[in-house]
């Protein structure tokens, strides 16, 4: 991964990764190419989940407690 890769904001990762996927279907780029935006797109796919995960446990919602007050609770995907 390189440095470039590592200070993207994961909006800007996933652009790159729309565009490396238009890029592999138009069907243009030679073979070497092919597997380098591949390469490219598989590590920037794990750098956006790694993202996703870190922010899924990050986030925090606010409950009601019994006494009317409010209190956080971790986030729970159904």
């Amino acid at each position: 991964m390189s440095k470039n890769e590592k200070e993207q904001s994961f909006e800007e990762s996933f652009a790159r990764l729309e565009q490396i996927v238009k890029a592999l279907e138009n069907g243009n780029l030679s073979l070497d190419d092919s597997l380098s935006a591949f390469e490219e797109g598989v590590r920037l796919v794990n750098k956006c989940n790694a993202q996703l995960t870190e922010a899924e446990q990050r986030v925090k919602i606010l409950v009601s407690g019994p006494d009317g007050s409010l209190e956080k609770a971790d986030f729970k995907p159904n």
